[in-house]
């Protein structure tokens, strides 16, 4: 495809609403999860987890929340009925939000949650042990405070990070959820085709970002999740400088950038080049093509995450790259789940061992940075079935048509 040519008006016009026939997590999933963490909880020794306002009480109640200073979360017993825990003037508006219905415990602002937690913990069947102090699950993404609001009031129970059961849940995707990603990934990918073709010399990055705003609303989402557009020398920057990019013939460009689709984040990189690319763009453009399929590759059930990352690694270095994190080079690790968050476990990285299992969603996107010159990004997502991994968006075809799909 020709990169540039069209108009902002244009290139909107040939984006329309995908959302349709994009179903929302429902009601007996989120019933299937809890009953599902408390199998694994009852084979693990956990009596309880608290799963705290965010992306883990989503998950499980589908109870959208945001974390603040005050605890707002749920308690899910291995055995027995999910409750939650609020301040008691937010009662109401819990019980509007949530999708799994439970009994609220409120706290009035002068009391203590934290006495309230050990409390319902007690009255619904965890209790305190000095001899075989039951296990309890503290939510990976609680504030400091709450952990050490409850520690001291905890005689006679273990705490623990409660990833142990959230990330094992939430790391194995369902059909439903691999659906919205999906969908999800689609719009992303639309957006990117109809960014390229707005491309002009003289244009700015910030003009970039809000078309891509625009073109993510127009596709049916609420807007970009995130967008990060660099030009030239700024690409060799992972995550973006500071300083708005104005585009000249030549330049390497990279935008990454994704939406929502009913709680669930795309994530898609294009990198290409307004105008000839020159024979050291092609060179490193296709040198992360073969580290991006290598990594691929690599990707088979029960193998360790780690391995996913040394196989791209491996393609760098055989180019010249590297080794290891060196520059130029791959800086960071090679991909992240993702799913109601934007990076969430396992990854695929160095020590991560963790098996790859079927319903693993991950990121593909081992850079190549070289400070003082650009970057290529080449970023898609694939997820585990029982036979092998299998792409969410099909890699970019060649740096002088990036969008056609490439041939399996």
């Amino acid at each position: 495809m020709t990169i540039g040519g069209s108009t902002i008006d244009q290139a909107l016009a040939t984006l329309s609403d995908m959302t349709t026939g994009a179903v929302p997590i429902g009601k007996d999933e989120y019933q299937q999860r809890i009953l599902k963490a408390q199998a694994y909880m009852r084979d693990q020794g956990i009596a309880a987890i608290y799963v705290n306002a965010g992306a883990n009480l989503t998950y499980f109640t589908g109870t959208r929340w945001s974390a603040s200073e005050r605890m707002v979360g749920a308690i899910l017993p291995a055995y027995g009925a999910l409750e939650y825990i609020a301040p008691a003037f937010e009662e109401g508006t819990i019980k509007d939000f949530m999708q799994v219905e439970g009994h609220v415990n409120c706290w009035q602002e002068h009391e203590s949650p934290y006495h309230l937690f050990i409390a319902t913990l007690r009255r619904m069947g965890v209790a305190p042990d000095a001899d075989r102090p039951p296990r309890v699950g503290i939510c990976e993404s609680a504030a400091f405070f709450i952990v050490d609001g409850i520690r001291p009031l905890a005689a006679g129970y273990t705490l623990e990070n409660a990833r142990t059961v959230t990330a094992w849940c939430r790391s194995r995707k369902s059909a439903a959820e691999i659906a919205l990603m999906q969908r999800a990934k689609d719009m992303t990918l639309a957006v990117h085709v109809a960014t390229a073709s707005i491309l002009r010399e003289g244009i700015t990055t910030v003009e970039v970002e809000q078309f891509i705003e625009r073109a993510h609303r127009k596709v049916g989402a609420s807007g970009s999740y995130f967008c990060i557009v660099l030009f030239g020398e700024a690409t060799a920057y992972p995550h973006g400088v500071s300083y708005v990019q104005t585009l000249k013939r030549g330049d390497t460009v990279l935008i990454d950038t994704g939406c929502k689709l009913h709680n669930y984040i795309s994530d898609i990189t294009r990198t290409y080049v307004y105008g000839q690319p020159s024979e050291h763009q092609r060179a490193v453009w296709a040198s992360e093509q073969k580290a991006q399929l290598a990594a691929f590759n690599a990707a088979r059930l029960g193998v360790p995450c780690e391995d996913v990352d040394r196989a791209a690694r491996r393609a760098l270095e055989e180019d010249g790259y590297g080794p290891g994190y060196k520059l130029p080079g791959l800086p960071h690790r090679t991909g992240h789940g993702i799913g109601l968050d934007i990076h969430e476990w396992p990854y695929l990285v160095g020590g991560d061992e963790t098996p790859l299992d079927v319903g693993m969603c991950f990121s593909n996107e081992p850079m190549i940075c070289i400070p003082g010159h650009f970057g290529v990004r080449h970023e898609d997502h694939f997820y585990m079935t029982e036979t092998g991994p299998k792409w969410f968006t099909q890699p970019a075809y060649s740096i002088d048509d990036p969008f056609r799909l490439q041939r399996k």
